[in-house]
């Protein structure tokens, strides 16, 4: 397969997605693969056409946001490369998300233009009255109704021939709104130019990926993870993907996988939890042997975890780590560079460095915070100028993730620079205490956070969600505060053990620590 070795000045990234596979002779390959049928390259460049033809006859023109708000379905792959194709910018943005934030999400992108479905569409009519200052359009897959346009009708009318804009390299290609574990969402911006650093080592090193290959994502595509492997991904190395609309309940996991046999699954530590304690919990059995890659990202993989999984199903679950800001993986490990609980290494197309508080590089072995370097990063978030000073600085990233690197190079998770505590005036990972609470067999999920006590020093709290047939109580949180002070530095134990019926989660599965941390003032 031909890929880009030199990016030249006019690119679109829109058109290489697509239009490499018809020139190259995959127009007949399957694409998409979405509740039981089959799309082809040919039939996904040939919509994706009709929705830039249509999206000109509205006049939206190129740099304009079209937003697209839809779960995951064909429509969402025709009108991404449909508004990337004419030189607009597709911005996907949750299903999940309130009202009041697409509000938010519509006026600070600028979007002229909305797509989205008949059941979504009644959330924004709440915020119809609201002082939408840019939106022009709501497109509807489905039924739609007066003062909406609908996607069918209008793409059918459509021509299937369509000129490319000749954007630059550095136009605009697509943006994604960060999850918000730590406040307001950000409008990442990324450019046509930016994945292709990335993606070559990615596919080759990690996946190995292939035309022959079918992916399956957990993560849906508003999201970086699954924009990147269900969208991407499988259309820079010719895959196919299966598109799955409904929320990654552990039992659709297992359907999709047995069903239509991925050959690569995506997903996060708490779905293989879920899939894991599914089966634990019941007599189900479901057919896995179709895979030949777990992949695994959004937070760090417990030991608990990829032991478990390898044991039940003989696969070892691959760690992935990248960021919406950076937009694809820039650490990984993959088949042979595999230490379990580590998070791999640093894939070719990206330079690391530890440093400290002091921005000085650290010692092999200290852990310190990742700064990435790679030709990906987003280069400001819209409308965010301080934000994007605090994270930005030339061609470093700094991620505030804290590591430390072993003697062979492979990096160690501790957690997010505002996670971590101090203890005993000593500093502790939160994961290092989760690890060992997964250990225990009444613990289904944890999170442990840092709280003041009385005298404002920082103590280890710990939330526990228990697996059915346990019932909280002060002997069990004794049993859990001993377990972990029988396994580890007597300064690292929780203070308290508090008993939860589920832990707050983004959209994207990753616990929100700022609101375990906000519901407890003082140990």
């Amino acid at each position: 397969m031909s890929l880009v070795t030199e990016m030249p000045d006019v690119f679109n990234l829109g058109a290489f997605l697509l239009d490499r596979h018809l020139d190259e002779g995959r127009s007949e390959n399957v694409a998409v693969i979405y509740q039981d049928k089959k799309y082809t390259y040919a039939e996904i460049a040939e919509a994706a056409n009709r929705v830039g033809n249509a999206l000109l006859e509205l006049g939206v023109e190129q740099e304009n946001r079209v937003m697209i708000c839809l779960p995951d379905c064909p429509e969402v792959i025709y009108s991404y490369f449909g508004a990337m194709r004419i030189g607009a910018v597709p911005v996907p943005v949750s299903t999940m998300a309130p009202a009041k934030d697409y509000s938010y999400f519509l006026n600070d992108s600028r979007a002229k233009v909305l797509i989205t479905n008949p059941e979504l569409a009644a959330k924004f009519t709440e915020i119809k009255g609201q002082d939408l200052r840019y939106l022009k359009h709501i497109i509807v897959s489905g039924r739609s109704v007066e003062g909406q346009i609908n996607f069918a009708e209008m793409v059918n009318k459509a021509s299937a021939l369509l000129e490319i804009a000749p954007t630059s390299k550095d136009d605009m290609a697509f943006w994604l709104y960060t999850s918000g574990t730590t406040g307001t969402p950000k409008g990442v911006v990324h450019m046509h130019h930016d994945l292709l650093s990335l993606l070559p080592p990615y596919c080759e090193k990690v996946l190995a990926l292939g035309e022959e290959d079918v992916v399956f994502s957990l993560s849906k595509t508003y999201f970086s993870y699954g924009n990147n492997n269900s969208i991407t991904i499988p259309f820079f190395c010719g895959a196919a993907v299966v598109l799955e609309p409904e929320l990654p309940r552990p039992e659709k996991l297992f359907e999709v996988i047995a069903k239509y046999k991925p050959t690569i699954f995506f997903g996060v530590p708490s779905s293989y939890w879920g899939m894991l304690n599914l089966l634990e919990s019941s007599d189900l059995e479901y057919d896995l042997t179709s895979l030949r890659i777990c992949m695994s990202s959004g937070e760090a993989l417990p030991m608990a975890i990829f032991e478990r999984w390898k044991e039940r199903f003989g696969l070892e679950i691959l760690e992935q780590l990248g960021s919406t800001d950076v937009g694809s993986a820039y650490m990984a490990t993959f088949p042979g560079m595999l230490k379990p609980g580590s998070c791999g290494v640093i894939l070719p197309g990206s330079e690391g460095k530890l440093l400290d508080d002091d921005n000085r590089e650290v010692r092999q072995g200290d852990i310190g915070t990742l700064w990435i370097k790679n030709d990906g990063t987003t280069p400001f978030y819209w409308n965010k100028h301080e934000q994007s000073k605090k994270s930005i600085h030339g061609e470093w990233f700094n991620t505030g993730d804290k590591f430390y690197q072993d003697e062979d190079g492979f990096y160690w998770f501790k957690g997010r620079v505002d996670d971590m505590m101090k203890a005993g005036g000593i500093w502790l990972s939160p994961l290092e205490v989760e690890e060992i609470l997964y250990k225990h067999p009444a613990v289904l999920e944890c999170a442990v956070v840092g709280v003041p006590d009385h005298a404002k020093l920082e103590k280890p709290i710990a939330f526990v969600v228990l697996k059915d047939g346990y019932k909280p109580s002060p002997k069990l949180e004794t049993e859990l505060q001993d377990f972990v002070r029988n396994r580890t530095a007597h300064y690292k134990y929780p203070r308290q053990v508090l008993f939860l019926k589920e832990l707050p989660r983004t959209a994207t599965g990753k616990i929100q620590r700022f609101k375990l941390k906000e519901s407890c003032t003082e140990v």
